[in-house]
């Protein structure tokens, strides 16, 4: 039990632990060990001695009124806990209701049996600090790149990685679709899930699909995302095929489009290609709603965007016109384009094609058609 307090500090280096924490901790595993080895019914207090580096056990007694029923257990016997006033007047005469008398308990009474209890305790109680430190730790990673070693692949597809101190799970249905990795691979992941089960101790749950890894891989690529300068507003994925994010720029000569992108599109590029060949649409973000939904509908040329409203006012829908031949484009493959406009607008979007037989929104048409008439009638 001596130097108990540099024996803390060691476990508090060694774990990378705060010393104030390690050494409730240790208090924590006095008290349990003397309620388990001396009395579980005493209550049990922990001192700390700074002269001597030792922690003092000590039983509290607290004085209660004679007639005060929590002197008495549930079945009858005196509460260990607690001393009825004329009671403590036996052991002095100055005592008050309210007073709490102390007896020192040395846990060396108790032989082996004390220390190996001890001992487990300490063991138990240090590991569950860690485990909490580990878990703040990545509980604030949520969101956040972090990267691994791989160390195994199990029968569910499901890839357990090496971050620092910790083992990751990246489940199958968190992976990007064809990717495959082996024991040894070096990979980029999201924290997605950080759980904490008594039996397992801490789980980290990684994902490569969640438009936050795009976010943070294009932090990593592109310096004005990384400094502020230029911030992801929105983003949607489809893993794997295709996204798209919406960039707004905090500096007045800063295109957040072409930061984006880079010189010949080297940065979105290389992002790109960490997602297996995903295409990355970037979209200038704006507060008026029919604009941004209009951008959002590109590569695809919109005639017009109406927002139609619910009684309570909020946004229910998105009526968008456009002309016949822009309709598959708006659509995309497998209505990957709409998809991702409505991810990341957050409506529901109707397509409607212009109507060819009304005058009001054919005028362009026929003005096209009479320059083609004209065109003919020349060469005619």
């Amino acid at each position: 039990m001596e130097k108990i307090l540099d024996i803390a500090d060691a476990i508090a280096h060694e774990k990378g632990l705060e010393p104030e924490k390690v050494l409730e901790s240790l208090k924590t595993a006095f008290v349990q060990t003397a309620k388990r080895v001396i009395n579980k019914d005493f209550a049990f207090e922990a001192q700390i001695d700074e002269d001597t580096k030792t922690i003092n056990l000590i039983q509290i007694i607290t004085v209660l009124a004679d007639d005060n029923e929590d002197l008495y257990t549930e079945e009858g016997d005196v509460d260990p806990a607690y001393m009825s006033l004329s009671d403590a007047k036996a052991y002095d005469d100055q005592v008050e209701v309210g007073d709490q008398l102390q007896d020192e308990h040395s846990l060396e009474d108790y032989g082996r049996t004390g220390a190996s209890q001890l001992h487990r305790e300490i063991e138990f109680h240090i590991q569950r600090l860690v485990e909490d430190e580990l878990f703040n730790k990545y509980k604030s990673k949520i969101g956040n790149l972090v990267s691994g070693r791989v160390t195994r692949v199990d029968g569910q597809q499901s890839t357990y990685i090496e971050v620092d101190e910790v083992r990751a799970v990246l489940p199958m249905k968190s992976r990007i679709k064809g990717e495959i990795f082996d024991v040894g691979d070096h990979i980029k992941a999201v924290v997605r899930r950080v759980n904490m089960d008594k039996e397992n101790g801490i789980q980290i749950e990684l994902s490569r699909t969640s438009p936050k890894f795009l976010e943070a891989l294009l932090a990593l690529e592109v310096p004005e995302i990384a400094d502020g300068t230029v911030i992801v507003e929105r983003s949607a994925r489809i893993p794997g095929e295709r996204a798209k994010i919406a960039l707004i720029s905090t500096h007045p000569q800063v295109d957040a489009v072409g930061a984006t992108v880079g010189v010949k599109g080297v940065r979105i590029n290389a992002v790109s290609d960490e997602l297996i060949g995903e295409n990355i649409d970037c979209i200038e973000y704006t507060d008026i709603t029919e604009l941004f939904v209009s951008r959002t509908m590109s590569p695809a040329i919109i005639s017009h965007v109406e927002i139609v409203k619910n009684a309570e006012g909020e946004n229910e829908k998105t009526i968008i016109t456009l002309p016949a031949d822009q309709k598959s484009k708006a659509i995309g493959k497998s209505g990957i384009n709409i998809r991702l406009a409505s991810m990341l607008t957050g409506m529901n979007i109707e397509l409607v094609e212009n109507d060819a037989t009304t005058n009001e929104e054919t005028g362009e048409i026929q003005e096209s058609k009479d320059g083609v008439d004209a065109l003919e009638a020349l060469f005619s």
